[in-house]
């Protein structure tokens, strides 16, 4: 509601940070009036010198270590003294398999649930808006009959792939297609490269709001490893676009899109919008 109408404005900024911020900051009961801290810490979770970033591995983990988990210790030990809590740091500190984490076990599921309720979501949200702009006609299909936004959300977070692979270490021999992969050889499994796949996925290249089958992507990943927010992340994304429909004719993208220099994580960092409101 409080977007600006018929000037340009970072979606980025206004919409998708601030949203997934909020988002994490109800799911963690954070301080509210703090809660960039939490896409500061996920963005530095996500930087350093192998995959992108301005930080080197000592800055951040020097951030991490005398920042962010001194930060959810005080947190933790509030919380530890008064059980009944369904935040997550409350879950946490009260069920039997977490409450005696040492501190770097605390911090990499910390990290694991911020970064993956931060800036993934946050992509598909910016990305989103791109697409739609590109696609007019996708548009008009989801203006037209709104029940297919769920499988919008399902083509955008698809078609965007906002991380771009995963890697992973063979723990066996095996031989995949007429690759032999060894024990202990690192793997990288492109997300990316299986959400354009035109084997799998017909006419993968193009952005169909209502193709068939349209959950059957990688951009989750696949199998034990598959992405626990996922539903949050869709659930988000949903009540974005039934909001975006019931305020705007359009979404004009201005400009192109200043996107984030990571090899790992695809992503948005400036998108020019104008917002057109309905008549």
């Amino acid at each position: 509601d409080d977007l600006p109408l018929g000037e340009p404005f970072n979606w980025v900024d206004k919409v998708s940070i601030e949203l997934t911020t909020r988002m994490l900051a109800t799911l963690f009961d954070f301080p509210f009036e703090q809660r960039s801290k939490l896409t500061y810490w996920s963005d530095v979770a996500v930087s350093g010198p192998n995959v992108g970033g301005d930080l080197s591995e000592e800055e951040r983990q020097k951030i991490l270590m005398e920042d962010c988990l001194p930060f959810f210790n005080k947190l933790w030990h509030e919380r530890a003294d008064k059980p009944g809590g369904t935040d997550f740091i409350s879950l946490l500190a009260h069920d039997p398999a977490t409450r005696d984490m040492e501190p770097l076990e605390f911090l990499g599921n910390l990290m694991l649930l911020i970064v993956g309720g931060n800036d993934t979501t946050r992509n598909s949200m910016s990305a989103g808006v791109l697409f739609m702009h590109e696609n007019p006609g996708e548009l008009q299909k989801i203006k037209d009959q709104p029940s297919l936004i769920p499988s919008a959300v399902s083509e955008i977070i698809r078609y965007q792939t906002p991380l771009s692979y995963m890697r992973r270490t063979a723990n066996k021999d095996v031989v995949i297609g007429d690759k032999q992969i060894r024990k202990g050889d690192k793997i990288a499994m492109w997300y990316a490269s299986g959400n354009r796949d035109d084997a799998v996925i017909p006419d993968a290249d193009k952005f169909i709001v209502d193709r068939p089958s349209v959950r059957k992507h990688m951009a989750f990943g696949f199998g034990v490893h598959r992405c626990m927010g996922n539903r949050v992340a869709e659930a988000q994304l949903r009540i974005v676009w039934e909001e975006i429909l019931k305020r705007y004719d359009r979404l004009e993208v201005v400009g192109e899109p200043e996107r984030v220099e990571h090899r790992f994580d695809h992503g948005i960092k400036d998108l020019q919008v104008i917002a057109h409101p309905k008549a």
